[in-house]
């Protein structure tokens, strides 16, 4: 009788591995580019909540494999401020802008205006959130570039109505152009005290370096309100105004010092990093020296002699010559410390007595 006959599928060729481990391969690599070049590649898989009973995957091993860590939180209430401030500031340039035009033109320029404030928040949208998720870091980059914008946006509304005030210098509304001078000073150093953020620099642990840190963004602030006031004698009504040439290069010389200088300091505080010393935070001070507090005294000093400008700020000059002298005072003690620095370094790495423990030495 012969025996049965066994039902046994065929082995696999080796055709058919090579062809499944290839098409394994295949996989794996394009997981691992769409895991790269996705949008969340910043963020770590693991960092999202898995269901039960699902093991480790992937992703989770990229994550690892590439010392990923999860994105910060976003503060929601700066993101809050930071837009409310941004917005109404603005809309209040836009209301000056209507109120200034009459008849068609007024429904012109509002429809202008709108329309420009809907694009600008479009892009807002997306900008306060990424500055909203940084504000713990020691990174101010997303606040270098708000920061831009908000400046060169706010600045172009604030020359139109520049020139519709010098156009019609007879209406002495003087409520209004003070009323302009005081958002301008309030709304412009408040979004920069915003973005950088001190209280929520977790990384600052000593009450001291905070302090300090803070003292040298007061600096900041009040050389912002130097600048306005220069340019506040623009709109601010004259018996008589200045040369048009003046005026214009005037302006312009303060919109680059307001849309610069405050994103040199901000790119400061993110160069330091975690470990930030603000007594080496030396970039800002030295083009302020050379920006500010030099070059508008030669301003104002040129405005008050040649021109007869009555309403040059000697308060203001008095502070850039304050300034000048204790700036000065501050890059000697400065030099003094990299030169003293140095001798300790190698007094402390002077070899110990023979036979001492290094403990001793």
């Amino acid at each position: 009788m012969p025996p049965p006959r066994q039902s046994c599928s065929p082995p696999p060729s080796v055709s058919a591995i090579g062809m499944a481990s290839l098409q394994s391969s295949c996989r794996v690599k394009i997981l691992a580019l769409l895991l790269r070049f996705s949008p969340c590649s910043s963020s770590c898989p693991s960092a999202v909540p898995r269901p039960e009973g699902e093991t480790e995957g992937l992703g989770d091993t990229l994550c690892e494999d590439r010392g990923m860590v999860p994105p910060p939180p976003i503060n929601k209430p700066h993101i809050c401020l930071s837009t409310v401030l941004i917005m109404s500031s603005l809309v209040l340039m836009d209301a000056y802008l209507v109120e200034q035009n009459q008849g068609s033109r007024k429904l012109g320029v509002c429809i202008m205006v709108s329309v420009g404030d809907v694009c600008f928040l479009v892009v807002l949208r997306y900008m306060a959130v990424w500055v909203g998720a940084e504000v713990r870091t020691a990174k101010r980059g997303y606040a270098m570039i708000l920061w831009f914008l908000y400046v060169f946006v706010l600045e172009i509304k604030v020359y139109f109505i520049y020139q519709n005030y010098k156009a019609d210098r007879k209406s002495l509304d003087l409520l209004a152009r003070k009323a302009l001078t005081l958002l301008l000073s309030i709304c412009i150093p408040a979004l920069y005290v915003l973005l950088v953020a001190t209280e929520h620099m977790d990384y600052v642990r000593t009450f001291k370096k905070k302090e300090d840190l803070r003292n040298r963004l007061f600096w900041v602030i009040v050389d912002m309100l130097d600048v306005l006031d220069i340019q506040a004698n623009l709109w601010e009504p004259q018996k008589k105004g200045l040369p048009f040439w003046a005026e214009g290069l005037m302006f312009f010389y303060c919109y680059i010092l307001l849309l610069t200088l405050p994103c040199v300091s901000l790119c400061e505080i993110s160069m330091q990093g975690v470990s930030i010393m603000p007594h080496r935070m030396m970039l800002y001070p030295m083009l302020s020296l050379l920006t500010i507090n030099i070059a508008t005294i030669f301003i104002r000093g040129s405005n008050m002699i040649f021109f007869r400008d009555a309403r040059v700020s000697g308060i203001f000059m008095g502070k850039n010559v304050l300034a000048i002298a204790l700036k000065l005072c501050m890059f000697v003690q400065y030099r003094k410390q990299l030169h003293h620095v140095p001798s300790l370094k190698s007094q402390n790495q002077r070899p110990g007595p023979v036979g001492l423990a290094p403990e001793n030495t």
